[in-house]
């Protein structure tokens, strides 16, 4: 369900107002309960599902429909007639017109119930059972965006807009702060949009993204799709005033990085069971939006793998070694595998810079199992996986022909988990441990972690639920 409705295609716009769920009488449609992708979930008087933006469970609403489908219509609340008891007032100005915290009219703790039920019901239509309550991982629910990327955009009238996407558009909100972004972050947006108003030609600017690192210096770097010396002149100055180190991507096809300034050394911090790790990383590298959270997961992890010095680790998907370079002093070897030369590489530069010996860094492509993965499952007993939105569905095919004895996965689309899931059920694997974790409060996109481990392999993994 997360995904009905993405496609956009004319329709005719209409009201509904009847409502056949509890009372019949009643005016209004009736929220039987939320889509996976948070929106309402709503059934006509003709028995057509209606998805209705806005409205929690419980909720009686009239609605106008803005895009009829054949199986289902798509809708926005007209006027709320009950409310639920889970409502909250959003303390975001601009809930109403921006794309990001699409739940933030939800309390808290109902909108991470809901991500709890959603992976459960995903895996339950794969004939996969939950084992037990699903473990919940969360941290602050404000301020903790530390990277984030911003659309700019000049109007008609030569007006600059800058902020993120409209819900379901294309469309720029202009913003003029941000309540998830780390506070150094959205202190920024009021002088970035400043600075954006005196640029000779703004058009060239495609957007600006955001990222801030452990060292505290806040990272702007500006997607320049035509070189402007003026310009870059202007960014130079605007870094130097504010303490912001300042990059342009520069060019359309190719685009080279091109620092204003000194480059700075970028690098964020992970904890090992008894020592600290410093990431190095470049602007474009994959880093999670929130440090809490991501350190919690490699905390449960550790937790649930139970790392001896006889387990040889195979961390697929490894980027820049956010879970390999964390374990690494606990087990016997780790073999960390990505698909982007650049991304070895930077891996490798991290584990010596870490001392850590014991970690081999790897390129292959891991959408195409070749012989060179067989090998590697060969070889190791344990198995981190890490994959993009789309899963590994080729990966856990093989995966589940493996002798590998336990595989974590971490997910950042249930759906995806799902299905992957299957795969290593019907091989043998058992799901043992489940958690969800809340990765980007007050939006429906959530991150998870499952166990896997063979029908013969003795105990559950051990480990605790972080809450």
């Amino acid at each position: 369900m997360a995904m009905l409705g993405k496609r956009r295609t004319p329709a005719r716009r209409r009201e509904s107002t009847t409502a056949p769920s509890g009372d019949a009488a009643a005016p209004g449609l009736y929220i039987e309960r939320l889509a996976h992708d948070g929106r309402g979930v709503a059934r006509a008087a003709n028995g057509k599902t209606v998805f209705v933006s806005g409205a929690l469970p419980g909720e009686r609403v009239e609605v106008a429909v803005h895009r009829e489908r054949r199986r289902f219509d798509e809708a926005h609340v007209r006027q709320r007639l009950v409310s639920a008891p889970e409502r909250v007032t959003p303390t975001c100005a601009y809930f109403d017109r921006c794309g990001g915290c699409d739940l933030q009219h939800m309390d808290i703790a109902a909108q991470r119930e809901h991500k709890r039920r959603v992976v459960s019901e995903l895996l339950a239509r794969q004939g996969i059972e939950a084992p037990g309550e699903v473990g919940l991982i969360a941290g602050a629910d404000v301020g903790y965006r530390r990277r984030a990327r911003l659309g700019v955009k000049r109007d008609g009238e030569g007006g600059v807009h800058l902020g993120f996407r409209a819900r379901g558009s294309d469309q720029l909100v202009d913003i003029v702060g941000c309540m998830v972004l780390t506070p150094v972050l959205a202190a920024l947006l009021a002088p970035l949009r400043e600075l954006l108003a005196t640029l000779d030609v703004p058009r060239h600017v495609g957007h600006l993204e955001l990222l801030l690192d452990d060292h505290a210096m806040p990272v702007v770097v500006v997607r320049q799709l035509r070189e402007v010396s003026e310009d870059s002149e202007r960014w130079r100055r605007f870094g130097e005033h504010h303490g912001v180190a300042v990059a342009q991507l520069q060019g359309r096809e190719q685009p080279q990085l091109h620092w204003l300034g000194a480059a700075p050394t970028l690098a964020v911090r992970v904890q090992g069971a008894a020592h600290g790790v410093t990431l190095a990383l470049a602007p474009g590298d994959f880093v999670q939006v929130n440090a809490e959270i991501n350190q919690r997961l490699i905390d449960t992890a550790r937790a649930w793998l139970a790392p001896t010095p006889r387990m040889r680790l195979l961390d697929l998907f490894a980027g820049i070694g956010n879970f390999s370079l964390a374990l690494a002093g606990e087990v016997s070897a780790v073999t960390a595998v990505e698909g982007s030369q650049t991304m070895v590489e930077r891996l490798r530069a991290n584990a010596d810079a870490n001392a850590l010996p014991a970690v081999t860094a790897v390129q292959a492509d891991l959408s195409a199992p070749d012989a060179r993965l067989e090998a590697l499952l060969a070889e190791h007993d344990t198995l981190i996986l890490d994959p993009p939105r789309d899963g590994a569905d080729a990966l856990c095919r093989r995966l589940a022909q493996s002798q590998v004895a336990q595989v974590l996965y971490v997910s950042c689309d249930p759906a995806s988990l799902a299905r992957d899931a299957a795969h290593l059920v019907a091989g043998g694997l058992v799901l043992r441990r489940l958690a969800v974790a809340d990765m980007f409060p007050h939006t429906a996109h959530l991150e998870s972690l499952a166990l896997f481990t063979r029908r013969d392999t003795a105990g559950d993994a051990g480990g605790t639920d972080h809450d």
